[in-house]
């Protein structure tokens, strides 16, 4: 099986990952994912792809993630494995797509807005 390659973001964060077949390992810039993510729910949301399709220990990825933080970069993995599990079993789809892992979650922080002191946060004002 040749290497199936995607990528995800979420916010700012970029995610590209390399599936293979193989024992199941999750390998994100050259560490494993349980040193790199070490909280239970970000764990949680890099496997989400993989249990929901029935793929558990069935491929090795291998991520290089960029920008963001943590739960961004966790999210990204999600999308860019969920994608790269529907290029190789199309009939995956409907039910990544029932538990929203095929949809990329485009929300971005605001700009800061001139003369204001954040993005939509004023100066206060006081009428002495």
């Amino acid at each position: 099986m040749p290497t199936t390659n995607t990528s995800g973001r979420r916010k700012t964060a970029v995610a590209r990952i390399y599936l293979t077949e193989g024992s199941g390992t999750i390998t994100v810039n050259g560490k494993n994912y349980t040193e790199y993510f070490p909280t239970l729910p970000l764990q949680y949301i890099v496997n989400q792809s993989l249990e929901v399709s029935g793929s558990t220990g069935k491929f090795d990825v291998t991520v290089n993630v960029a920008g963001g933080g943590v739960k961004g970069q966790a999210e990204a993995v999600r999308l860019a494995i969920a994608k790269a599990i529907v290029e190789l079993d199309p009939e995956a789809k409907s039910g990544l797509r029932a538990k929203g892992l095929m949809t990329r979650d485009d929300r971005m922080v605001e700009r800061k807005k001139p003369g204001r002191r954040k993005a939509r946060r004023r100066f206060q004002f006081s009428k002495r």
